[in-house]
């Protein structure tokens, strides 16, 4: 769930470095998508299901020069669990309410913030953008490689969920459980005036 915070971020960082103005850009929030996946584990892993987590980014801007950053914040309390058709409705409510309460703990942790600390161009149209993600309390470093799609700015990582002081959910003695890495696949676009 937190990875998505972490793919926006990087992609909101590559979309930076892309544009050549002196002002800030704002991130197109309609547009823009941050989606994570999490994957199950276990002995009896084929009895759990993987999810897809949309996490909506609520603000963030594309600084273009003079020196080129990204910033982003996605509120966590407005991160979905995609309904998954092979479960019923209670437990499609269980598995957001899981999520909200167990995993990001909404509560005491309501943003995800993203905030580029270098863009460093590779190639035409790719870049590798470093910051610090700060999810459940904790702020880490993290590396993306931001690609230009179109108009658009893609990126795609995988982090450790306990690397943020989260701990997997796991149940039946952890005979079924969430995977620690999760893949977080972001799709940024700066809204053009």
């Amino acid at each position: 769930m937190r990875r998505s915070t972490a793919i926006t971020l990087g992609a909101a960082f590559l979309a930076i470095a892309g544009v050549a103005s002196a002002q800030d850009v704002a991130i197109d929030l309609q547009r823009s998508t941050i989606t994570i996946h999490v994957g199950k584990a276990g002995l009896l892993s084929a009895a759990g299901h993987d999810h897809t987590i949309n996490a909506p980014l609520s603000s963030g801007v594309i600084q273009e020069s003079p020196t080129p950053h990204v910033e982003f914040t996605v509120e966590t309390t407005k991160m979905t669990v995609k309904p998954d058709p092979k479960v019923d409705a209670k437990t499609q409510a269980d598995i957001q309410k899981d999520m909200e309460e167990m995993t990001l703990e909404t509560k005491r942790f309501p943003e995800i913030k993203f905030r580029s600390s270098r863009i460093e161009k590779l190639t035409e149209g790719q870049w590798k953008v470093e910051g610090d993600l700060s999810l459940h309390g904790v702020t880490k470093p993290v590396s993306l490689t931001v690609k230009r799609a179109g108009d658009s700015y893609t990126a795609h990582t995988v982090l450790k969920q306990t690397n943020f002081g989260i701990k997997p959910i796991s149940v039946g003695g952890g005979m079924i459980k969430v995977k620690d890495e999760v893949e977080i696949d972001f799709t940024i676009f700066p809204r053009r005036a």
